[in-house]
């Protein structure tokens, strides 16, 4: 397929050059952990639960060995090492530590081999738990088949994970193929994750172990019912990147909000924590067999979608080299973009056709995930309406394969089901009645949307050229994406980031690496 007539020896260099810059960023990745990291490895051996002040569990045990001054040793040394002296398991361990009754720095260390021997057990019964997480999403898709259209992807917000639960299913019934539950306003600033059912939030439902398992027992309730496999989403980002994306694994969430770039940028996390938490999360999705979700479509509701579009591209390459050294597969892939060229542009239909072909010649093999018009909706709802018709025609033509449903009421109102129910109505419709369109389409030869396509290619090529002689942390303190700048030792978090000693180990990474191909920890 190369409709766009793209010079493919550019695209070649570009995946070099994002392959160099994220090989030079992953020396500095392989250095260090961070406090996340390190509860996410509680997480996945057995610890969850709060104390009696509500403080997470995870939380106690590393600040705990933090407080000693040992947490670059890694906080598995001492789990492990306080098994062989207590033979108390890592939940047990964690609530003694919560009450003051263990102190995991008093025990004499025993060898490396012996601490990992003994974690080895609980280590493989918790993957496998996530393996069959894996097996049971592959199992019902394949009895229930796999739909070929684009997935039509919807978005529920109550704060309450009850009321979330009901507006899941009906949206399930109308038609939506993954559901989306966005997270309260703000928790990708919190350095810890909340316990339990949540009834309130603000502007989403905050993500939690116990509401990522009551969603996915509710969208299985209507699989069943529908006779189809309903994908389910979170956001695996911010301060506590891995350990949702360890949450979500245990409970079979399907898709993670999982870029690289994202919380640098738009929560001014900082860019060190962030790029060491991504790559152990991605290893975790990658694992789980869970499909990313990449943010480029942000830097478009920040800058301007046609004059930007080659800063969509070259983070797409980068986010694709960081994800394949964490071991996601091209299939897993969700890289973003989105349909915001200014309505009033002279041929911005036709601009963003061959943007989104371009997306899907340069990137074959990923399930792209295209975002709707939010930036000029105006609340109008008739001319929103057409601007989603506008989007859904573009999925279609150019076979993408997430479509972020547009709605009706974007700048007004939190969707209703009625109004979800018309978006739905629009996406099936045009789907239906174009399904076979794109592949009778070929594109002018020299005509605007190949010359287009090929622009933003050569621009972006450029940019990359920048960032691999910068390096990606320059480049981001330049604010060359989104044009919003960020020092590479200011932003929340960075008294999070740990040097690994020469002892450290991470025993699910060295599994992970090695199932995945990746030749073990670095």
């Amino acid at each position: 397929m190369n409709k766009l007539n793209l010079d493919f020896s550019f695209v070649e260099t570009a995946r070099k050059l994002a392959r160099n810059i994220a090989n030079d960023t992953q020396k500095f990745i392989d250095k260090h952990t961070t406090t996340s990291i390190e509860r996410t490895i509680c997480r996945l051996l057995g610890i969850d639960g709060v104390d009696e002040f509500g403080v997470p569990l995870p939380n106690l045990v590393v600040d705990h060995i933090q407080q000693k001054e040992h947490i670059n040793n890694g906080i598995a040394m001492y789990l492990g090492n306080t098994i062989l002296h207590t033979n108390l398991s890592p939940q047990n361990i964690a609530e003694k530590i919560s009450k003051n009754q263990l102190n995991m720095t008093e025990f004499p260390l025993n060898d490396i081999s012996e601490i990992k021997n003994v974690l080895s057990s609980i280590v493989q019964k918790n993957l496998d738990i996530i393996k069959r997480n894996k097996q049971d999403r592959e199992e019902l898709i394949n009895r229930y088949g796999e739909k070929t259209e684009p997935l039509i992807y919807l978005i529920v917000a109550t704060g309450n994970i009850f009321e979330d639960m009901v507006q899941a299913q009906a949206a399930a019934r109308q038609g939506a193929d993954v559901i989306a539950v966005i997270r309260s306003t703000g928790q990708s600033l919190l350095d810890y994750v909340p316990y339990g059912a949540t009834t309130e939030g603000f502007g989403g439902t905050y993500a939690t172990q116990e509401n990522f398992r009551l969603m996915r027992s509710a969208l299985d309730k209507v699989s069943e019912e529908e006779g189809r496999y309903i994908r389910l989403t979170n956001y695996c980002s911010g301060l506590c990147m891995p350990e949702i994306a360890a949450m979500g694994a245990f409970e079979r969430l399907d898709m993670m909000l999982n870029d690289a770039l994202y919380g640098i940028l738009f929560r001014d996390i900082n860019m060190q924590r962030t790029i060491i938490d991504q790559y152990f999360s991605r290893m975790i999705n990658a694992y789980a067999g869970v499909i990313i979700n990449t943010g480029e479509d942000n830097y478009l509701t920040t800058d301007d979608a046609y004059d930007a579009a080659h800063t969509v591209l070259a983070s797409q390459f980068i986010n694709e080299q960081f994800a394949k050294l964490a071991g996601l597969s091209e299939e897993q892939m969700g890289l973003g973009h989105a349909f915001e060229m200014n309505p009033e542009m002279e041929n911005g239909f036709v601009y963003e056709l061959a943007q989104a072909q371009m997306a899907r010649e340069i990137f074959p093999s990923a399930p792209l995930k295209y975002m709707p018009p939010t930036k000029y909706m105006t609340g109008n709802i008739f001319k929103g309406h057409v601007q989603d018709a506008l989007f859904n025609i573009i999925t279609i033509l150019t076979n993408q394969r997430i479509h972020l449903l547009g709605m009706l009421t974007e700048a007004i109102h939190t969707p209703f089901m009625s109004d979800r129910a018309l978006s739905i109505e629009n996406a099936k419709y045009i789907f239906k009645n174009m399904k076979n369109l794109g592949e009778e389409i070929t594109f002018k030869e020299g005509g605007i949307i190949q010359q287009r396509a090929n622009e933003v290619l050569k621009k972006a090529l450029v940019l990359l050229i920048k960032i691999e002689r910068e390096g990606l942390f320059k480049t981001i303190e330049k604010g060359i994406f989104a044009q919003i700048k960020r020092p590479i030792d200011g932003g929340k978090g960075l008294d999070g980031v740990i040097p690994k000693s020469k002892e450290y180990f991470n025993p699910f990474l060295e599994i992970m690496s090695k199932e995945l191909h990746l030749g073990g920890e670095k």
